[in-house]
């Protein structure tokens, strides 16, 4: 069936909203098919941030898509406008660490943790162990470096941990973000809560205005990047700063991972969420400029126009 020019824009325009695109069925919080949750749980893992559409509110969209892609089954992942595929093939990339290339995210080195588990924690996990049926016990660390601890089927790629007399599997972006973690219980009238500190974990700092030019009256070497439109940039734009485009994102990507990064926006939100997308790639010193380019106009140089 011959696509109509108004669904095949509209398609073409939703491939081109972002990097990484998944056509679905339901949202990233709610997918409404087990096809679609394992792909969205396993980007979840990968990316902290990616556009999702739903076709069950475009039914246009939804048959539209296979007829574009030669795919004949939701969901469809596109990275940089092409298709990677379904979710036979995105597990299968997740499986074999090819993943990491299809999305542009750096591979992690392949070494297992090392985790502190309190004695507390060792006992009761001990417990649950015996319990739990010859199940493995696992500790998973998402984009955003939300971390989950449960008992499941071992799982192909995994690496071992071994910490106060306990194995614990993880996936090897986990096992990146998870070094350092210590593993704690507290009694709750519910039963036991285990608590996961990620003392590892890279976190986006949040920099006042003055404090970033601080950095620059120091003579401190950082990249200054702004994340927002080429029309915003007409308005206003801090002197030193760079347009994150297709050029300057390269350059970046190709930084060593412990290069210093500052993003801005208009008032901080978007530059934000990118900072934790270059988390996510294993960037490890991300800044984000808070209250963006209206809170340095007001705090450090108001020649900057507010808009």
């Amino acid at each position: 069936m011959a696509l109509s020019p108004e669904v095949q824009d509209r398609i073409e325009s939703l491939i081109r909203s972002d990097r990484v695109v998944l056509f679905m069925k339901g949202n990233r919080r709610a997918p409404q098919c087990g096809f679609s949750a394992q792909v969205v749980q396993i980007l979840d893992r990968l990316l902290p941030d990616y556009t999702t559409f739903d076709v069950l509110s475009d039914p246009a969209v939804r048959e539209g898509i296979k007829t574009y892609s030669s795919w004949p089954t939701i969901p469809q992942l596109y990275v940089g406008g092409e298709l990677v595929g379904g979710c036979d093939i995105v597990r299968e990339l997740f499986q074999t660490g090819e993943i990491f290339e299809a999305l542009g995210v750096e591979a992690p080195t392949g070494a297992p943790p090392t985790l502190h588990v309190t004695d507390a924690a060792a006992a009761e996990l001990g417990r649950l162990a015996r319990d739990a049926g010859g199940r493995t016990l696992h500790l998973a660390v998402d984009a955003h470096h939300q971390p989950g601890l449960y008992f499941g089927p071992e799982e192909d790629g995994e690496l071992r941990a071994e910490a106060n007399g306990l194995t614990i599997a993880l996936d090897p972006l986990s096992a990146v973000r998870a070094e350092g973690a210590v593993i704690d219980v507290k009694q709750t009238a519910d039963g036991p809560a285990f608590q996961v500190d990620l003392k590892g974990a890279a976190r986006v700092r949040q920099l006042e205005p003055r404090e970033v030019q601080a950095m620059r009256e120091r003579g401190e070497k950082f990249a200054f990047v702004d994340v927002r439109t080429p029309e915003e940039r007409a308005k206003a734009q801090i002197a030193g700063t760079r347009l994150l485009d297709d050029a300057v994102r390269a350059e970046l990507e190709a930084l060593d991972r412990d290069a210093p990064i500052v993003f801005h926006c208009h008032h901080g939100g978007r530059s934000q969420r990118a900072a934790e997308h270059f988390l996510g790639l294993g960037f490890r010193n991300v800044s984000n400029l808070a209250g963006g380019i209206d809170a340095w106009s007001e705090q450090v140089d108001p020649s900057v126009p507010r808009y």
